[in-house]
């Protein structure tokens, strides 16, 4: 069952995505978990000792994940009950479509590639502000390509593998509950004096959550660089090598692979709000990143995103074999 949810649901988003309309007149489910997120981060994180602002986050962790997988799991029942089984099955996959990121992801990161042939580098700098954390005016030409190369292949494993991943094993309700940890790390999981300790039930449980997507992610990227006639033993040799030096646990297995494959170096030292995070090397070719080697990495992309999908549907096909 969570095999056919699955494929339909990638299906569905790479045909459609999330549309504009939809999200200006309701908003996103994403969006909602944050609202949720944004009032329980108020309400709980208070001055108080190391041990209760860590007792109230993971309190708080336990709302943003069982409010939107209890709602989850009601609507799943409702519409088991209610509706003929095939129309409830789409209808099923259409929800769980949503919490999937590949085109969303694709069209994003193309926007810097776009921004770039439009109006140079302040249309790149200004595309990928939106897309990354570092300080935009600190990006040369090569660090703005970097840097959209960087979150393009960090967020193929949060946004596109892990979803599908959880959602593989737990159908509807499992990606719900990944996607309400996934965004509570990127709200309140950060090392900054107030989410330091409220945050770290959400950072922590989200590093554990994404060690397999992160995993699998690289090894798509390894195989689309073998179908790609990019570099697969960069890839892996800069995985081997680099992966485990990233500072977070799981980012540094795609990244090390993206940057073999392309024969680049990503990652290293950037600035975040004016400060310097010294983080190490992805990769061991040029920093000097060129527009031609992320049009190079979005075709990379969409074909590791394709290689999922086939995977996805050749274990459907072996179940009914």
């Amino acid at each position: 069952m969570f095999l056919s949810l699955t494929l339909c649901a990638l299906l569905i988003e790479a045909a459609c995505g999330y549309p504009d309309a939809v999200f200006r007149r309701i908003g996103h489910p994403v969006t909602w978990i944050g609202a949720l997120i944004t009032a329980l981060e108020k309400r709980l994180n208070r001055s108080g000792s190391v041990a209760t602002l860590r007792a109230c986050g993971l309190a708080a962790l336990i709302m943003i994940v069982g409010v939107p997988v209890l709602l989850a799991l009601l609507v799943q029942s409702a519409l088991r009950t209610l509706l003929p089984a095939p129309l409830a099955f789409m209808i099923e996959a259409l929800l769980a479509s949503t919490l999937l990121a590949q085109r969303a992801l694709y069209t994003h990161v193309h926007a810097v590639l776009l921004g770039w042939q439009q109006e140079g580098l302040a249309g790149a700098r200004q595309t990928v502000s939106q897309i990354v954390g570092r300080d935009p005016e600190t990006l040369d030409r090569a660090g703005v390509i970097r840097a959209a190369i960087e979150s393009l292949a960090e967020n193929f494993s949060d946004g596109v593998v892990a979803p599908v991943f959880w959602m593989l094993a737990f159908g509807l309700p499992g990606v719900v509950a990944y996607k309400a940890i996934n965004t509570a790390d990127s709200m309140i999981g950060h090392l900054s004096p107030r989410y330091r300790d409220f945050g770290r039930a959400a950072a922590l449980c989200d590093d554990c959550l994404n060690i397999p997507a992160s995993r699998l992610a690289a090894l798509w990227l390894c195989s689309a660089a073998l179908l790609g006639h990019c570099s697969v033993t960069g890839a892996l040799a800069a995985i081997r090598r680099d992966a485990a030096m990233h500072r977070s646990p799981n980012a540094g297995w795609p990244e090390a692979a993206m940057a073999g494959a392309l024969a680049l170096r990503l990652a290293g030292p950037r600035h975040y709000a004016g400060t310097l995070v010294a983080d190490s090397w992805m990769g061991n070719g040029t920093e000097d990143a060129r527009p031609d080697d992320l049009a190079k990495a979005l075709a990379l992309y969409r074909l590791a995103c394709l290689i999922q999908a086939g995977c996805v549907t050749a274990l459907l096909a072996g179940v009914w074999i």
